[in-house]
């Protein structure tokens, strides 16, 4: 009996005739016959082009090509809030003393506001058209810290906090007013049983947290000198060799030989005063 397509080859494709039917070489050696793929279980649409980018890498190379953050500036030390000055020790104070050095001073950063301290303090002041008068407040703190106020959301200058001068004051009558009665020794500074002038002074502002020298020269060396019109309640009055602290009026707050205790009594003659605001 006759068959049927004696003329193909046995096990061979039959494939359309014309350019559509040329056998492609695929990847891998597999021929694309139209639509058909031989050796592959997977059947194509239109032969298209093979794609000239490999499957792509983890995006490692797009991130490292991202610009580095700059390395952010030096920033001065931002001083705290509250007014150092000769005898104030502690923290703040070294903070003060690396924020000097950070403006060409070379101290010792030993949290001891003493003579260097002073010094450098009104050489910086000199320089930056400041009051000369080696205590660091708001204006000199203000000017070591890079410009003063801070700067608030809106971007208009808030004012930079200050040391509650007023409470201070009060905190240094009030002390010394706690000492009335007390008798008058020299060389003493014992609450409660003596003092002489110069100790009940340094008690009196070391209640309102700000350390003076110990002897009455050297507290007014470390002060301002002022005009009577200027002085506050809580700042010091002066006298060769005696000192009281001045209690509003015309009064002062006082450890002298003569009523030879604290009292609070009248002014007289014609002392300086002598300020650490």
């Amino acid at each position: 009996m006759a068959q049927n397509n004696t003329h193909r080859a046995f096990g061979r494709a039959v494939t359309p005739v014309g350019t559509a039917g040329r056998a492609l070489r695929g990847t891998g050696g597999a021929a694309v016959l139209g639509t058909v793929v031989i050796g592959s279980a997977l059947l194509a649409g239109p032969a298209q082009a093979a794609p000239a980018v490999s499957p792509a890498a983890p995006a490692v190379a797009a991130q490292a090509a991202a610009p580095a953050a700059p390395a952010p500036a030096h920033a001065t030390s931002v001083l705290a809030a509250e007014k150092l000055r000769w005898g104030s020790q502690g923290s703040a104070v070294e903070q003060l003393q690396t924020t000097l050095n950070e403006h060409g001073a070379s101290l010792a950063v030993d949290g001891k506001f003493g003579k260097l301290t002073h010094g450098a303090v009104k050489d910086f002041q000199g320089t930056h058209d400041l009051k000369v008068d080696g205590v660091v407040g708001p204006e000199t703190r203000g000017a070591l810290n890079g410009g003063g106020a801070s700067i608030s959301g809106g971007g208009t200058s808030a004012p930079a906090p200050t040391h509650s001068a007023t409470n201070s004051q009060k905190a240094i009558v009030d002390a010394a007013r706690s000492q009335i009665g007390a008798s008058y020794s020299w060389g003493s500074s014992k609450p409660g049983v003596s003092f002489d002038c110069s100790g009940l002074s340094s008690y009196a502002y070391k209640q309102a947290g700000i350390d003076l020298p110990r002897t009455s020269s050297q507290q007014v060396a470390a002060g301002t000198t002022i005009s009577k019109s200027e002085a506050q309640p809580g700042d010091l009055v002066v006298w060769p060799g005696h000192l009281g602290i001045y209690a509003g009026g015309d009064t002062i707050i006082d450890a002298g030989r003569t009523p030879g205790a604290v009292t609070e009594r009248t002014i007289w003659g014609s002392p300086t005063f002598v300020t650490f605001r």
